[in-house]
């Protein structure tokens, strides 16, 4: 029988495993959503333990329905949610606390006093990175400071820190192996992008032991196999991405000045700016994209910490609607919002802003405003925060954008994809296969043992779905103007 990549697709709120063939066609898919654990507001937790149960089943139940059988698969990519942040104990593989995600407050506070002693500069000089509670730094910090004798068994070098893919690749290898690629490295806040190694003095300003810390690697290589205990054969683990820089990679964002979006819980723009780093002067982050054949690739970021996770709330906090494929029917039953804006700033705003305290913000409510005109301006509140980002890769990059390749879960949603057309007035791409984080791992791990021979071989797959061009614009500085009033109200909110 052929072969087949596997990809493992870890992310925040579901573990999902795709079969791919040699065209970059999907063979199978199986997904399991996993519990969100937040202990206080702010506060958002992972059970590790359960991302690694449920990701092992959904990749069984991948290689069942693709009808195969494991011996099949010519090697396994992993990409993943990035900066969520594990401890465990090196003899038991024991997680110390629960997973904390990226999308967790609670070391804010921390990182405020920081930026008063004046590191945000220092920081963002070596890592590329904004000072910030988003990253893994103060998260490791945090375990290592709460929970008893932690400090004292990392000192005795029984503790092992990594990110999601680390994890997994621990439980693959049955511990033996205790690695990270380039890209996930590059968001932990300890990094040093230029000298590629994790930066002494950062690991001195958070007291992290560098003991802790896995290997960094490229992002295309053979870093060890899965036991014969799990899955049943022994199949090389070669590529890992973080779930951005594998959907640019996916994209086949492969030359300078190109773009992608993804529309997922958050939503994430990264745009490709070569071999050299470019520090942002415009709120963005700089990060490693990916590192092949010792070649690092940089992009610009820009995260949005809520994009498709406010269609959530409107299904899971608000009850407007049974499933979040419902939003685009609801919000097509109004012509427009009626003057209502949604900031969904539910856990701060990220990129341009960085305004930790921020909060969801809804202005413009009349005695007219119904659930639809809600549905729409939470659709449209994606699009929003969008466009504040692009418009700052532009200025950081001195590029002016003209096509932003789409991907992720809301980009299924027509009306939002063609309101984001006319608000950047660009043309916006949507692939045929939109499982594009996914397969960007594929391509990686598949690059590493052969199974593809060059970029090239790949970037012949990307197919287009559907063009969305711009249309009628006149009303866009209107909308934009009343956009810009609404953050600005929930900037206000959060003041003193």
């Amino acid at each position: 029988m052929s072969k087949f990549i596997l990809s493992f697709d870890q992310g925040t709120t579901s573990s999902r495993a795709i079969v791919f063939n040699q065209e970059g066609s999907i063979i199978s898919l199986a997904q399991k959503e996993f519990e969100q654990i937040y202990p206080q507001p702010g506060w958002v937790e992972h059970n590790a333990s359960e991302i690694w149960t449920t990701q092992i089943s959904v990749a069984t139940e991948a290689i069942v329905k693709a009808g195969i059988t494991p011996t099949n698969i010519a090697a396994i990519g992993i990409t993943n949610q990035r900066e969520t942040t594990v401890l465990w104990d090196r003899k038991t593989g024991e997680p110390l606390y629960n997973a904390i995600v990226w999308q967790d407050r609670r070391t804010s506070g921390y990182c405020d006093e920081l930026r008063a002693k004046g590191m945000a500069k220092d920081i963002q000089e070596k890592t590329g990175l904004i000072l910030d509670a988003y990253f893994s730094a103060t998260k490791i910090k945090w375990i290592l400071d709460h929970v008893p004798g932690a400090r004292e068994r990392a000192a005795a070098g029984e503790i092992a820190f990594g990110t999601i893919d680390s994890w997994l690749i621990w439980n693959l290898t049955d511990g033996r192996v205790h690695v990270t690629d380039a890209s996930n490295a590059s968001r932990t806040m300890i990094y040093n992008i230029h000298t590629l190694d994790w930066d002494q003095d950062l690991l001195d300003l958070f007291d992290i032991p560098r003991s802790i810390l896995p290997e960094v690697k490229s992002s295309s290589e053979v870093y060890g196999e899965t036991t014969g205990n799990v899955l049943a054969a022994k199949i090389p683990i070669a590529g890992i991405a973080g779930d951005q820089q594998a959907a640019l990679f996916g994209q086949m964002c492969t030359q300078v000045g190109m773009v992608k979006n993804t529309y997922g819980t958050g939503c994430f723009m990264l745009m490709n700016i070569g071999d050299k780093p470019i520090v942002s002067q415009n709120n963005l982050v700089t990060t490693i994209a990916w590192k092949i054949n010792g070649k690092v690739q940089y992009a610009l970021e820009g995260s949005i910490f809520i994009g498709g996770a406010v269609v959530q709330w409107l299904r899971d906090g608000l009850g407007i609607i049974k499933t979040s494929a419902e939003v685009e029917e609801l919000a097509l039953k109004v012509e427009d919002t009626g003057g209502v804006y949604l900031v969904p700033a539910f856990a701060g705003l990220g990129a341009p802003h960085w305004n930790q305290d921020a909060r969801g913000t809804i202005t413009g409510i009349t005695r007219g405003t119904t659930a639809s005109h809600l549905a729409r301006a939470a659709v449209e509140s994606i699009a929003f925060q969008t466009m504040e980002v692009l418009k700052a890769m532009e200025a950081d990059s001195g590029h002016s954008i003209k096509e932003l390749r789409v991907d992720g879960g809301a980009t299924a949603n027509d009306m939002l994809m063609q309101f984001q057309a006319d608000l950047l007035d660009t043309t916006v791409i949507r692939p045929k296969v939109t499982e594009v984080t996914a397969l960007g791992a594929a391509y990686l791990a598949g690059l590493a043992v052969g199974y593809w021979n060059s970029m090239d071989d790949i970037s012949g797959q990307w197919k287009i779905d559907k063009n969305f061009n711009a249309g009628k614009t006149d009303h866009i500085p209107e909308r934009i103007k009343g956009w810009n009033k609404a953050v600005k109200a929930a900037k206000a909110a959060a003041e003193n």
